[in-house]
């Protein structure tokens, strides 16, 4: 791929931290160059829900994910919650495409009122204003009708609005294959080919 898509990914302190992780893998596999941010309440959320010990220091969660999903080198830069300076904090340099995932109400709340009080709110804002594909994952049930107003607020902006709900047309049979159906839905936002579940009407066609 002579021109790799550019795409943020960012993780808050949401439920749902093994789409986040499964997505920036799959990402990564495409041949996508990734941007990460994660907040500080998403290391309490990896532990809680992997068990995983996602370190304060942007430089070695990019080495220890590199070299766990095999990226190439410079494919996969993470940035620090502060780094005003990082290429997503800029309309000049957007990357062609962001995922919040998952989305915490607050996170989700603070782009919809246009705030920028971390490195992802502002990129998230970028991504907007520079009219690029926007995908937040919400955190899980139930919402409120604020929660429902900010959705729709960010829906009519053309944001895409995907909360983690997996469907079983497909007959999962493990977590994992949960996992998958969501986070192909969300690749599918983003036009990125997988192979992470057959398509509708595919099985009847082969048989």
């Amino acid at each position: 791929m002579s021109n790799p898509r550019t795409i943020t990914v960012a993780f808050t302190g949401a439920s749902g931290m093994p789409y986040g992780l499964r997505l920036v893998e799959c990402l990564l596999q495409s041949g996508c160059r990734v941007w990460l941010l994660y907040s500080q309440v998403a290391q309490i959320v990896a532990r809680q829900e992997m068990d995983w010990h996602l370190p304060g220091r942007a430089a070695e969660v990019e080495a220890e994910l590199s070299a766990r999903f095999g990226a190439a080198p410079g494919q996969l830069r993470v940035f620090g919650r502060e780094e005003w300076f990082a290429p997503p904090a800029s309309g000049s340099n957007p990357p062609d495409a962001m995922v919040v995932c998952p989305c915490t109400m607050a996170t989700l709340a603070s782009i919809a009122a246009g705030l920028s009080q971390s490195l992802i709110e502002r990129a998230a804002d970028v991504v907007i204003k520079e009219q690029r594909k926007l995908v937040l994952v919400p955190r899980e049930t139930p919402y409120s009708a604020i929660h429902l107003e900010n959705m729709l607020k960010l829906a009519r902006l053309g944001v895409c609005i995907l909360p983690p709900n997996p469907g079983f047309y497909h007959h999962p049979r493990t977590v994992e294959d949960l996992v998958d159906f969501v986070v192909a839905r969300v690749l599918d936002q983003l036009g990125v080919a997988h192979t992470l579940m057959a398509r509708w009407g595919e099985e009847e066609e082969g048989r």
